[in-house]
């Protein structure tokens, strides 16, 4: 009985299986001929749509858009959930929508207040979308140039004390809606130690319910200063490629992709975007045109005319050979940036490390270069964060940078700041280390830098002594720049600042004539009116140097000078003094003749910037 029922269950089993499969069968041919004719229908559907013709295919997409941008309005609302709280706007349009100039009009009670605070209207940029669109101003081949796919991500490290919220998070936003999201890895926000309260709680509750994951805050238990911020920024950052930015910028279109291109295809570049002005007061976004950037003898930032080899050329979107930064943005592979010593850790607070920073990785193999094609707009601000002893520390890390990366010509920083190079009075702190760290690179000289990398910077080779310049009749009383509007020297009480420290770009150069010798001393001046002299302002006679002075022209300014002791440098004694009009530089000559026609006891010298054979 047993084994008639396996059997029985066996042939059941065997008869279901066969059905099953003849079932299957049928199944899949009715849907072989159902999917026929859903194709049959699809294509009838399109042959009508077609015959309907544009028309339809113009309502279609109208109505998609007009969906779109319905959806996009109740996804803004939803956000702005975040932002009115705060004050601030998000989504397109409003004021300063495609970098217009913006007003507040008389609704602006707090501005004159915010300008001090902040150094731009920060009320202002409250009421500007944190979304809002710039021009783009990329020359025209750039939006035909096409990138690899595989390009390495990015950390973007934003820096700020006591910033305007509203800035802060336009930066955010706008390197977000500017970057292809498999580039952005994070977005890293450094506080400085700042003292608003918004900047604490308002920032994290907006980024971490706004970007989530996305936005890292680190917090400087101490006002560090720009320098070390920085590398805090880069330690907390994990992108195999850091860029560093004011946190007061907004990003062009197609900003990314150009610098992540030469980055990868070396590591040693530091890449500099090229640089629009946003305007303090109005937030209008304003074209710069392409520039490298350079420096002066006391390692101050400046936009300069690009090489003549790019202007060659004739390729706007080619790669700018620049021999330093002006620091408010660049971008660095991580790792290559700590190999080569990352920014000077004892450097203070601000300026000069862009100096330095551009002279080091020339000086030790690698390369610095501008990008037309990639933008951003920085606002250039009336005032600093940190103090007002900017001054100081710009000072200190420029006589640190020269002891470290710029041999002889040292001298050249220390004659800018007009302080004596064997008794400063500026502790710069230990170089050893980075000294160090030079001989371990087997860095050029900086001859060599100034050879293939700058040689646009003037150099000042003989220059014997330098200082400012006083009258001994008077001495309270120091040649000054005089109005800018028309470039007339003057006899100014001592102040020691810019317009008299100008004396410090002297030279002398060595002029040879068949009766005797001079030296010549040039000076960034036209003219001297002075009341010490005559009394009326006297303007510089045309005179040809040693040539007397025609019968008809003015008596120079200048006087045979008796005593002279310079403030950095040896003594001279008695030398004469020719004065003469070139366009806009005086020359001074030193030697046996004087033409001058005015009594000389009015102009001498006790300290002064004297020239001597």
């Amino acid at each position: 009985m047993a084994v008639a029922r396996k059997i029985k269950t066996l042939l059941t089993v065997n008869i279901l299986v066969f059905v099953g499969i003849i079932l299957f069968s049928v199944y899949c041919r009715i849907q072989d001929r159902s999917e026929e004719l859903i194709q049959i229908g699809r294509i009838s559907d399109q042959r009508l749509r077609a015959r309907n013709g544009k028309v339809s295919n113009l309502v279609d997409r109208q109505s998609i858009l007009q969906r779109l941008e319905r959806l996009e309005d109740v996804v803004y609302n939803q956000l702005n959930g975040l932002a009115k709280p705060m004050g601030l706007v998000e989504g397109p349009g409003g004021l300063g929508q495609g970098g217009a100039a913006a007003t507040l009009g008389e609704d602006s009670h707090d501005s004159e207040g915010k300008y001090e605070e902040y150094g731009y209207n920060a009320q202002l940029s409250d009421r500007i979308s944190l979304d809002r669109s710039i021009p783009d101003y990329r020359p025209k081949k750039c939006k035909q140039l096409t990138y690899p796919e595989d390009l390495p991500q990015i950390s973007v490290v934003f820096i700020f004390v006591n910033e305007a919220l509203s800035v802060i998070l336009r930066s955010v936003h706008s390197v977000v809606n500017h970057t292809p999201a498999h580039l952005l890895k994070e977005i890293i926000l450094v506080d400085d130690n700042s003292d608003s309260v918004e900047l604490k709680f308002n920032l994290d509750q907006y980024v971490n319910k706004r970007y989530p994951g996305l936005v890292k805050i680190v917090r400087n238990s101490k006002r560090e200063g720009l320098i070390r911020a920085r590398i805090h920024g880069w330690n907390a950052a994990t992108a195999p490629v850091v860029g560093f930015f004011d946190a007061h910028v907004e990003f062009n279109t197609g900003w990314a992709e150009p610098i992540l291109t030469r980055m990868k295809e070396d590591h040693t570049r530091i890449i500099l975007p090229a640089i629009d002005n946003i305007k303090y007061n109005t937030f209008e976004v304003q074209q710069y045109a392409n520039a490298a950037h350079g420096y002066n003898w006391g390692l101050w930032c400046m936009y300069i005319i690009p090489p003549q080899e790019w202007l060659d050329k004739g390729d706007e979107t080619a790669p700018i050979r620049t021999p330093a930064m002006i620091g408010c943005s660049f971008v660095v592979d991580r790792e290559y940036f700590g190999e080569i010593g990352l920014l000077d850790p004892g450097m203070e607070v601000y300026g000069g490390e862009n100096i330095e920073l551009g002279m080091r990785v020339w000086q030790c193999g690698g390369s610095m270069e501008v990008l037309p094609c990639a933008r951003v707009a920085h606002i250039e601000r009336t005032k600093k964060p940190y103090n007002n002893d900017i001054d100081y520390y710009a000072k200190r890390n420029a006589l640190r940078a020269a002891e470290v990366w710029m041999d002889e010509y040292k001298s050249h920083v220390y004659m800018a700041w007009n302080i004596p190079m064997n008794n400063p009075g500026v502790d710069f702190g230990d170089v050893s280390e980075r000294l160090a760290l030079r001989k371990r690179m087997q860095c050029q000289s900086f001859r060599w830098y100034l050879e293939h990398v700058y040689p646009e910077m003037r150099i000042y080779n003989n220059t014997i002594t330098y200082g400012e310049v006083r009258n001994s009749k008077a001495s309270g009383y120091c040649l000054d720049q005089g109005s800018e509007d028309d470039d007339k020297a003057i006899l100014y009480p001592c102040h020691g600042m810019s317009s008299q420290k100008q004396f410090r770009y002297l030279f002398c150069r060595y002029v040879s004539s068949a009766t005797a010798d001079f030296l010549r001393l040039t000076l960034m001046v036209a003219s001297l009116p002075s009341p010490f002299i005559s009394g009326q302002q006297r303007t510089l006679s045309p005179s040809a140097g040693r040539s007397p002075l025609s019968d008809d022209a003015v008596p120079c300014a200048a006087q045979r000078v008796n005593s002279i002791v310079p403030v950095h440098g040896p003594t001279s004694t008695s030398p004469y003094l020719d004065s003469f009009f070139y366009p806009s530089f005086v020359f001074l000559l030193f030697g046996v003749y004087d033409p001058c026609v005015v009594p000389v006891h009015y102009m001498v010298f006790s300290y002064a910037v004297i020239c001597y054979g």
